[in-house]
């Protein structure tokens, strides 16, 4: 029996921004196109699974109360609590459909129009793609309405016809004699499964589902700013719904790949630049790379290994508000040679000997260090 708090690492108090945070990380960590190991890509089926469960309140809840049970076949399923009910209730929750004495109990009927299911698509985004936003062109294999049939399943210039064993009632009953006295069993038509119709003559696009099999091209627009796990609906754009009722939506999953040069942190964006010991002793101002091209950037004299300078408003969009953004914040390596000419030699240890700083063998060494020392 899986949990899904511990799927996810994290509490069972764990509020909905924990709850991302957890998801996101361990779906960077799992995803099939990242992680190429053994069972990566069960791993990362789990986490989806987990967080699908608890991100939303009302399954949680189900969750919480009953376990896998509450949640299992989609919304709604689960196990009967008897925890607060009497023998009556328990004696009716088994004897359901029966009629004659404890009340009558009716199936539930699948006639009138059914909304189609929602459909779930992945989608990778190189990193400027994740930053800026933009279109994208997908495509979806889902249900359409079958327009030959106009969705009834009928081929075109028939009707369905009226189910002659329940005579559109959609519904069958039964007489049983019991011990507790005699029943009558409303069980759902078998021969209509429900529907009331028939269809004698099935369309020949759709084999009387009234629904068919496509692939469709869609443009969706990627905000500025997304981040991996991030979650885009896509109205009405799922599966046609059975016998004229409305489409499900698409729900699309994104997943960002990672640069080779840049790194994100939250809405900042990290990276690195080397420069010489002499840029760093005596400053400069050096075009770097940013996410926006080449900007101009500062380093102060005497500025030390591991120093983080930041450029202001060149992160990542803040999503649903891309006028906002963060920062670029760049690491400073300070590379020291290994070897030197001799001309460099000659004017190092002159400057070595103007600090008082010991020279000889090793001594360079010493006084480069003692530089950014300070």
């Amino acid at each position: 029996m899986p949990d899904y708090y511990e799927i996810l690492g994290v509490s069972r108090d764990a509020d909905k921004e924990e709850l991302k945070r957890a998801y996101r990380r361990l779906a960077r960590k799992y995803h099939p196109d990242v992680n190429k190991e053994a069972g990566a890509e069960e791993r990362f089926k789990e986490i989806n699974r987990a967080y699908e469960i608890l991100s939303e309140p009302e399954t949680r809840a189900r969750y919480d109360r009953f376990g896998e049970a509450g949640v299992a076949s989609g919304a709604g399923a689960g196990y009967p609590d008897f925890g607060d009910m009497g023998f009556a209730d328990i004696f009716e929750s088994f004897f359901s459909g029966f009629a004659g004495g404890m009340g009558t109990r009716t199936p539930t009927r699948t006639r009138g129009p059914v909304r189609g299911d929602d459909l779930r698509l992945d989608l990778k985004l190189d990193f400027r793609e994740a930053i800026f936003g933009g279109e994208k062109e997908i495509r979806i294999p889902h249900l359409e309405t079958c327009t030959a049939c106009n969705s009834t399943g009928a081929k075109p210039g028939t009707r369905p016809r009226t189910c002659p064993t329940c005579s559109g009632a959609g519904q069958v009953r039964r007489a049983t004699r019991t011990p507790f006295g005699s029943f009558t069993q409303v069980s759902v038509c078998p021969t209509c499964n429900g529907e009331g119709q028939v269809i004698e003559d099935k369309c020949e696009v759709c084999g009387g589902a009234g629904r068919k099999q496509e692939t469709k091209k869609l443009k969706i627009t990627i905000p500025p700013g997304v981040d991996n796990g991030t979650r885009l609906r896509v109205s009405k754009e799922g599966d046609a719904g059975l016998r004229g009722g409305p489409p499900g939506d698409l729900y699309v999953y994104l997943f960002v790949e990672e640069d080779a040069e840049f790194h994100r942190d939250g809405i900042n964006i990290l990276s690195e630049l080397k420069i010489s010991y002499l840029q760093a002793i005596l400053g400069c101002r050096l075009d770097v790379t940013t996410v926006d091209g080449p900007v101009e950037l500062k380093i102060p004299p005497g500025t030390q290994p591991n120093t983080v300078l930041t450029l202001e408003n060149h992160g990542v969009p803040k999503l649903g508000n891309p006028v906002s953004r963060g920062d670029h914040m760049i690491t400073v390596l300070i590379d020291i040679p290994t070897r030197i000419t001799p001309e460099e030699r000659e004017l190092l240890e002159k400057l070595a000997k103007i600090k008082g700083d010991r020279t000889g063998k090793g001594g360079l060494e010493d006084f480069l260090g003692g530089l950014f020392r300070g």
